[in-house]
């Protein structure tokens, strides 16, 4: 029997305005499983060295009482998780977290607040931070939460390469997860980022108790965006003791698979990032992503708040699959 040839990668529509519409992603999605990973796997040998991985790496500068209620956060100050709250990190202690982190291997340091937004007082302690850590020769991203107008100039003044701003979510599923800012709060801060030429960060959860319709909807959205994000964390809910989602359901692994390949073959010169949940991913599912196109991942034992392969496994799992750290 003759070898059936490759399928050809899926373009997308030219029939609208839209880059992509909802029935494209739709119809990548339900692909049989093999055809999707090999549609994704050939945009991303036309985008990138399949055998490079970045690594980055989280610190949170700023930890607990947010005023936010985003459902699947600890670090709210709606919930009663049990999350030891510390205030902003001396600027010291960042540098030494960021010379780890670089002498481990990363290429991409990345610091979180627990605010709704920051005020000036703290917005000019995190450019210092900011200056600090691109000085070492690292990249530098930054999560601290609404942006008010002026700041995000003032961030890529500091040095800043990233920022990240998740949608988390769909626009109609994100008002079930957060109600304390809305869809287009977020919208609004990517663009004063975008605007002061940062790169964006920008992905979601899967295992909110969303359907794939809404997966798809914010990988549309992303896809979609006048410049898609050059960077995509897909995160798995990690469900924690004491927020509303502390009992959802599990996300089936090829479910996420095929995600990261749409977004892949969506976003083809976006940073696709295994984000939160790895620690609950065996190794077998880790690799499937990387061959549907994932090529960032978070690098070190902590997330934020939440658990983190530790590095020699991670370490471990790439020599396995002839993988190597993308260079700076």
């Amino acid at each position: 029997m003759p070898t059936q040839a490759p399928p050809t990668p899926a373009k997308p529509s030219q029939t609208t305005a839209e880059k992509w519409t909802m029935a494209d992603l739709q119809a990548l999605y339900d692909l049989p499983f093999f055809d999707l990973m090999v549609q994704a796997q050939q945009v991303h040998r036309e985008n990138f060295d399949p055998h490079q991985v970045q690594h980055s790496t989280l610190l949170s500068i700023k930890t607990g009482k947010c005023p936010e209620d985003c459902s699947y956060c600890p670090q709210s100050a709606h919930f009663n998780t049990g999350l030891e709250t510390e205030p902003l990190m001396p600027m010291d202690e960042v540098m030494t977290a960021a010379k780890a982190a670089k002498a481990q291997g990363a290429t991409r340091f990345c610091m979180g607040a627990a605010w709704r937004g920051p005020n000036q007082g703290q917005l000019e302690q995190v450019k210092d931070m900011v200056a600090g850590v691109k000085a070492m020769g690292l990249e530098t991203c930054v999560t601290l939460g609404l942006l008010e107008d002026g700041q995000a100039e003032q961030l890529k003044e500091a040095g800043l390469d990233y920022y990240n701003h998740n949608l988390d979510t769909s626009e109609e599923f994100y008002k079930e997860i957060i109600t304390t800012r809305t869809y287009d709060d977020r919208l609004t801060t990517l663009n004063k980022v975008r605007d002061a030429g940062i790169n964006v960060c920008c992905g979601g959860i899967l295992g909110l108790g969303e359907s794939d319709t809404d997966r798809l909807e914010m990988v549309h959205t992303l896809a979609n965006l006048a410049e898609p994000p050059e960077s995509v964390p897909l995160n798995l809910l990690m469900p924690i003791e004491g927020t509303p989602l502390a009992d959802n359901q599990k996300v089936d692994p090829f479910e996420f698979i095929r995600l990261v390949a749409v977004a892949r073959i969506s976003m083809p010169k976006s940073m696709v990032r295994l984000s939160a949940g790895r620690e609950t991913m065996d190794d077998t599912w880790q690799a499937w992503c990387f061959f549907a196109g994932a090529n960032s991942i978070f690098y070190g034992d902590t997330l934020l708040t939440a658990d983190n392969p530790q590095p020699e496994m991670d370490k471990a799992l790439m020599d396995r699959l002839n993988i190597t750290s993308m260079p700076a």
